[in-house]
């Protein structure tokens, strides 16, 4: 009725319908060039700091939490979902794709948290959902509405729906009675029709709203799944591919910018700089876990990992997905040498490593939660038992059940904690440009022990691991005879004595990581 009042819930539907075009306006760039090269972390807003109270982590309590994360050294933020959501946790299942979820706070706090990033060095990308929106979603709410509906091809419908499918032990076709609608991930995520070029263009458009205001990327969720050909031609299809391109393309015609995908089907073919130019090494994040127990097989896989696999790897040890594993503290039962082994491992190693919150205080899961929700547990920044210090209300889900052991606040003085290790191993990596962005060459294994030599321009690096328990003597070769290799981690004045054919013998104490720089 003309006149009538519009409510918050159909003024924020009006908004997620929205499908103007939005011309590029790129702001530029204020961070230093190559700072992708840096380490990210992954934070889930809704778990990392509480600015007022009501439980759930929020934009402004981020941004003041900006100063711990530069303190860390890392130079970019992953974070997982931030906009308009059916289910008000993950945030995978988007209802409006150009605004922020109210829980969160608005735009204008999303504006001044990324100047405020940058203003500390930092880039910000975020999750960004091609393949899917909520059920709830107004553009969905159309397309099931009838055969005739303005959205109707916005989605993938059949009628009647295909026989056979079965995608990780269940159909993904769901019955309605205009139709049945495809869903990758479940009734409540339906999967647009990105054949349609309409839904194409709509979310490029979606993904300059966000780079128009400064962000400087996207992590793109699910990008194997984008199209489906049939019941047995429905994961990582050539289709699928293009697009990544094609979104990729969008991305990076913006100054300085930075995408990764996540694509769990042939992860080294997305980081091609002709499909997404990264993504995430699933396989090698389990590797690097089981060399951090001391595993011979794995500590091999390891090394030879980055002699065949892009340098553009995004690496990991656990992310918000149980699928990933379980948090690193979890997977090696709380032994804290082994998650220094670990962190060392990726963090020295090329690619670009993604540290998920928490991580790096050696942070547990909740084990009484199920599936991804015990991964997602308020950030530990005190010892406090109910709280962690997360917020000074009710937290939205139980703390981590070592938070009076593992908390910023008890590790930020200890020279000897998991905190201070993840720390001096960011500042190797920022301080030596080898170690960001350099080749990787000479990698080799003796027993539980792995070396490596990394080089950019006249730099040269050389990082040695020991996982086993015990000291071993290692013999490294290929090394520069001319010149010195000084040990740069730890601090200890140590020179290798290097042999006129190149050759060094040294031995490693039990569990450690040696650094060192050709000088």
């Amino acid at each position: 009725m003309s006149g009538a009042a519009v409510g918050p819930e159909q003024s924020w539907q009006a908004s997620a319908a929205d499908t103007r075009k939005v011309p590029k306006s790129d702001p530029g760039s204020t961070l230093k060039m190559g700072w992708q090269q840096g380490a990210f972390i992954e934070i889930f807003v809704r778990g990392f700091k509480d600015s007022d109270g009501d439980g759930v982590g929020d934009l402004q309590g981020l941004t003041q939490s900006l100063g711990y994360l530069k303190d860390l050294g890392v130079r970019g933020i992953w974070l997982m979902p931030i906009t308009r959501s059916a289910d008000r946790d993950h945030g995978y299942a988007t209802t409006d794709f150009r605004s922020i979820e109210p829980d969160y706070g608005t735009l204008s706090d999303f504006d001044e948290f990324i100047a405020q990033a940058h203003a500390h060095g930092i880039g910000v990308i975020m999750d960004y959902v091609v393949n899917h929106s909520a059920a709830t979603h107004p553009l969905f709410v159309s397309s099931r509405s009838g055969v005739n509906a303005r959205f109707r091809d916005w989605y993938v419908w059949q009628d009647p729906a295909p026989l056979d499918w079965d995608i990780w032990g269940k159909n993904p076709w769901h019955h309605t009675q205009h139709g049945s609608y495809f869903a990758t991930f479940g009734l409540h995520m339906p999967d647009f029709n990105l054949r349609n070029q309409e839904v194409v263009a709509f979310h490029e458009d979606n993904l300059r709203f966000w780079l128009n205001r400064g962000l400087d990327g996207f992590r793109l969720d699910a990008m194997t799944h984008l199209i489906e050909n049939d019941a047995q031609a429905w994961n990582d299809q050539p289709e699928s591919r293009q697009l990544t391109n094609q979104l990729r393309g969008i991305i990076n015609g913006y100054a300085n910018r930075h995408v990764v995908c996540e694509a769990t089907a042939n992860p080294q073919v997305y980081a091609d700089p002709e499909v997404c130019g990264s993504a995430f090494a699933f396989g090698h994040a389990r590797n690097i876990v089981n060399a951090a127990k001391g595993q011979p097989d794995a500590i091999r896989a390891v090394a030879n990992y980055f002699t065949m696999a892009p340098s553009t790897m995004a690496t990991m040890v656990s992310n918000h997905d149980i699928f990933a594993g379980e948090r690193l503290s979890d997977q090696v039962v709380g032994n804290a040498a082994e998650q220094k082994l670990a962190a060392a491992t990726y963090l020295l190693q090329p690619g670009t490593p993604f540290i998920y919150y928490g991580e790096e205080i050696g942070m547990g899961g909740v084990s009484t939660l199920l599936g991804d929700a015990q991964l997602r547990s308020p950030m530990s920044w005190t010892g406090e038992k109910t709280t962690g210090g997360f917020t000074s209300g009710k937290p939205f889900r139980p703390v981590s059940p070592n938070v009076s052991t593992n908390s910023v606040a008890s590790q930020r003085s200890d020279p000897n904690s998991i905190l201070a290790f993840y720390t001096d191993m960011l500042k190797l990596r920022n301080a030596l440009p080898s170690l960001a962005m350099g080749s990787y060459e000479h990698a080799f294994t003796q027993g539980q022990c792995m070396g490596y030599q990394r080089k950019l321009l006249s730099e040269k690096t050389l990082v040695l691991i020991n996982f086993g328990s015990s000291e071993a003597g290692i013999l490294v070769e290929r090394l520069e005879t001319e010149g010195a290799w000084d040990q740069v981690f730890p601090a200890d004045p140590f020179r290798l004595a290097v042999s006129d054919a190149g050759t060094a013998e040294m031995r490693l104490p039990p569990q450690s990581v040696r650094v060192f720089l050709h000088r």
